[in-house]
Order: C-alpha cells, then sequence, then structure tokens
C-alpha cells in the first residue's frame, strides 16, 4: 500500500510538472511571438506601418500625421504606382590615371546596364546620379542606352556613398572609425530615402519611373529601409557592378521588391562586385 502510494504521488508529481512545464513553454511562445520580454525578442507579428511616408489620403494637410484611407475614405487617394530602380556604377579602381573612374570593363557593365533598361521599354520620367566620378560616368553611359537627354539628368551629393548605419554583423574596421562614418554618412543618406522614396501623390493618374544611379551601401541601406526591415542588415546584401533593384511604392503604402540586384545579363566573365585588386607596379 505504502509503495503504491508513492508511485501515485510520484505520477502526479509528474504530470503536475508536465504541466507546468507545457504552460510555461506556451506562456513563453506567446510572448515572443509578441516581442515581450528580452528587446531583442523578434516581432513576428509586427504590423506594416501604412503611411511610412506621412502622403496618405490627406497628405494636403500639413502638419498633420496622415490618416489611413480607411479612417477617411472621402480623402483624395493615389491611384498609381512609383517605380523605382536601383543602378549600382560600374567597377572602378584607383589605379586608374584619374582615380575613382570607371575600368573598361567597368564601362562594358555600363552599356550592358543600359540596354538592359532600354529592353524594359520603359519611359524614364527622373534620372538622378551620385555626383561621384564612377556614378556619373555609368550614368552618362546609361543615357546614351535609354535615350535619355544628359541635361535632364539630376545630381544628388545625398546619394554618394558612405556607411548607412553601424552593421551587423560588424564590418572588419575600428569601430570607433565605423560610429564616426556612420555619424558623417547616416543622416545624409537617411535623407536620401526621404527624398525619393514615397508614395505616388493624389493627382499621378499614370505610374511613374524613376532610375537612380548610385553606390552598394546606399542601394542596400534603401533598399531595406523601404521594406520597413532593420537597416543593421544592409551589410548582409551583396550587389554587383551594374546590376539592377527594382522596387514598387503602391498606392496603399505598400513596398515591394520586384528584383535586387539583378546581373543576370551580364557574361559570368563581366560579373564582379569587388574593386579590382592593384598590381605592383614596377
Amino acid at each position: 500500500m505504502r509503495l503504491n502510494g508513492i508511485i501515485q504521488s510520484l505520477g502526479a508529481l509528474s504530470c503536475g510538472s508536465l504541466v507546468t512545464y507545457l504552460t510555461m513553454r506556451f506562456i513563453d511562445q506567446t510572448s515572443y511571438l509578441r516581442g515581450d520580454g528580452d528587446e531583442g525578442a523578434n516581432e513576428l507579428d509586427s504590423k506594416w506601418i501604412y503611411d511610412w511616408d506621412q502622403r496618405g489620403p490627406n497628405e494636403q494637410r500639413k502638419g498633420v500625421h496622415s490618416l489611413s484611407q480607411e479612417s477617411n475614405p472621402s480623402m483624395p487617394k493615389s491611384v498609381a504606382r512609383r517605380h523605382i530602380f536601383l543602378v549600382r556604377h560600374g567597377e572602378y579602381s584607383d589605379e586608374h590615371e584619374r582615380p575613382g573612374y570607371l575600368t573598361d570593363r567597368g564601362r562594358a557593365q555600363a552599356a550592358r546596364t543600359g540596354r538592359r533598361l532600354s529592353e524594359m521599354g520603359v519611359s524614364w520620367d527622373y534620372v538622378v546620379a551620385s555626383t561621384m566620378p564612377r556614378a556619373m560616368e555609368t550614368a552618362m553611359i546609361i543615357l546614351k542606352q535609354i535615350n535619355f537627354d544628359p541635361l535632364k539628368l539630376k545630381r544628388c551629393d545625398l546619394l554618394c556613398e558612405g556607411t548607412p548605419y553601424p552593421a551587423d554583423p560588424p564590418q572588419n574596421r575600428n569601430p570607433r572609425h565605423i560610429q564616426q562614418a556612420y555619424q558623417r554618412d547616416g543622416p545624409r543618406i537617411e535623407a536620401a530615402f526621404r527624398r525619393y522614396f514615397f508614395r505616388a501623390p493624389a493627382d499621378q493618374e499614370q505610374d511613374s519611373y524613376m532610375l537612380i544611379i548610385g553606390h552598394a551601401n546606399v542601394i542596400r541601406y534603401l533598399v531595406l529601409r523601404a521594406l520597413q526591415l532593420p537597416p543593421e542588415a544592409w551589410l548582409r546584401l551583396t550587389l554587383h557592378h551594374g546590376s539592377i533593384s527594382w522596387i514598387t511604392v503602391a498606392p496603399s503604402g505598400l513596398v515591394s521588391v520586384r528584383s535586387l540586384g539583378d546581373a543576370g545579363f551580364m557574361p559570368i566573365n563581366e560579373m564582379t562586385y569587388r574593386k579590382p585588386k592593384q598590381t605592383n607596379k614596377q
């Protein structure tokens, strides 16, 4: 009898422990899904911020945050999409007589990119390029291919290369230098995002097409910001020289990536993503 009582007690204790364990696991999982607890918890149920550009249906009301279309359906709504193409410059070398300009292969890459863009049959509404030499040279080659007037090209210092955000995993650089670079470049690159990424205004009836010619670090950051993903992940993406990324901003405020770093139109021997290694001069 005593033995049977001990066995029953152990059984009850085991069942109780199991129930307690499963209950705690359920609570922990629920907290994790909500993002409760640790600051680093992944908020799997995070919601898309539709009014990320503050240009919702009541955009004409200056100084007032936009309302959702559902909350005020009488306000004018955007009906067109904005298509933003981001092109990385061609390969460049510091060994050139003019440092920072394209190599022969870089110019060939730019020409191929231009032909690819031309094949899309798009009527470009706006073309803008970084003012750095490698981006400007790439832009001029592309403009010939897409038959765009060079006098209409916009030059923008905000798009120049830099450190957009402290990366995670971190760069293999001095942490103090990374912080200094971010403090110098981060606000400027964020300003570039705010300048070029927004939904179409309510009076725009047709889809628009913008071409931005710039740099890998900047493009990677812009893509993550547009998708509302952690900006510190920018170093996890790789973009080939001359590659094309295509982002669409819908009237609702949703953003989608149609292509990221597309370089499949180039021969494999022309695909590069780093500066060529310097050769020892005799």
